[in-house]
């Protein structure tokens, strides 16, 4: 019994990793989905620093701006924008599809980076805003020099919990034929006829992932407690 087990297991390891080479197939999807959750979680800082600080304004037009976009943003489905942005936005354009499925995470992602930015800012004392402008500091000045980089900190859990969940929300790029890890197995599947092997290998590769993300953000948090 052993020794069928055995010898299954290592004809779908052959079949779907080592035949044709095609280990590559989970190796370059690897690399088009780290480099994915990079760049769409830069762009998602950006915009969620610019969202969070637009809601904390006094200006109603901006204040309206950046909720509407919150709350378009975090009540549809991440996979409906990416197809919205590439098939109908920019459709027409000639970007490579990296840097359009980075675009529609990376907007996706800053709804929700907003919402964290906005409660770190929002948790910082008060009086370190009166202290800062107390010093002659203006207004942007106290809040680059003194409210955010707190802010930041207080926040840095959480942020790296985002980009976990980031990574995994990547795994639709598929949708508009962007060859990421999860398109891999898609391809390795239709080549071996495998239904379960190529995904469930996908699926480890996630789960590794994800676990060094998960103790990182353990160790960050000690590290910032101790800190404090």
């Amino acid at each position: 019994m052993l020794e069928g087990v055995y010898r299954v297991l290592s004809d779908a390891i052959y079949f779907n990793l080592i035949r044709e080479d095609r280990y590559m197939l989970f190796v370059n999807g690897l690399k088009v989905s780290i480099q994915l959750t990079v760049f769409a979680a830069i762009i998602g800082v950006i915009i969620g620093l610019l969202m969070a600080i637009a809601k904390l304004t006094n200006n109603k037009i901006l204040n309206r701006i950046a909720t509407t976009y919150t709350d378009v943003i975090r009540g549809t489905p991440s996979v409906v924008q990416l197809i919205v942005i590439y098939y109908a936005i920019l459709g027409s354009s000639q970007l490579p599809k990296l840097l359009v499925a980075s675009l529609a995470f990376g907007i996706n992602s800053g709804a929700y980076v907003t919402e964290l930015i906005r409660a770190g800012i929002q948790a910082v004392d008060k009086g370190q805003m009166e202290a800062a402008r107390s010093l002659g500091l203006s207004y942007s000045q106290a809040m680059r020099y003194v409210i955010v980089p707190q802010a930041v900190k207080n926040i840095l859990p959480a942020l790296v919990s985002e980009f976990i969940v980031l990574l995994k929300e990547t795994a639709v790029a598929g949708y508009i034929a962007l060859d990421d890890l999860t398109r891999a197995g898609t391809i390795v599947r239709g080549r071996t006829f495998d239904p379960y092997t190529p995904f469930i290998l996908v699926a480890l590769i996630y789960l590794y992932i994800t676990s060094v993300l998960t103790a990182f953000m353990g160790r960050l948090e000690r590290r910032l407690r101790q800190s404090d």
